[in-house]
């Protein structure tokens, strides 16, 4: 299966996580080459009647200074899935019931894994 497709049903359980409120980060890793930007990792805001996540660029040269927004969950999918498979190979949610990596292998096939959750509770950004 193409990891689009893979990458649909991923974010499916991102949001799950957020309606749960057990989301706890989500982190670009595994970057394709040495490029100067090393992840991208998102926080959750969650507020009564709405929910926004803080985006961090973080990167390689210590020189460089993180990049942070406020924004809202759409315009992160937008940002994810443009740096998926043009910079990282990996995307892992962390919530407080279970860990879940998506990962894109070099013929393109997308894969979901799941493994105990990392993080007890969920920090705000």
């Amino acid at each position: 299966m193409n990891y689009q497709d893979v990458f649909i049903e991923f974010w499916e359980l991102v949001k799950q996580s957020i309606e749960d409120r057990t989301f706890a980060k989500l982190t670009m890793a595994k970057t394709i080459g040495k490029p100067e930007l090393k992840n991208i990792f998102l926080r959750p805001i969650y507020d009564k009647d709405d929910f926004r996540v803080m985006l961090k660029y973080s990167f390689r040269p210590r020189e460089t200074e993180d990049i942070e927004e406020e924004i809202a969950l759409e315009e992160a999918l937008i940002i994810l899935k443009a740096h998926l498979k043009t910079s990282f190979l990996s995307v892992i949610l962390f919530s407080t019931t279970k860990d879940v990596a998506f990962k894109v292998n070099k013929k393109g096939i997308g894969s979901i894994t799941e493994s105990s959750p990392t993080f007890k509770n969920v920090m705000q950004a």
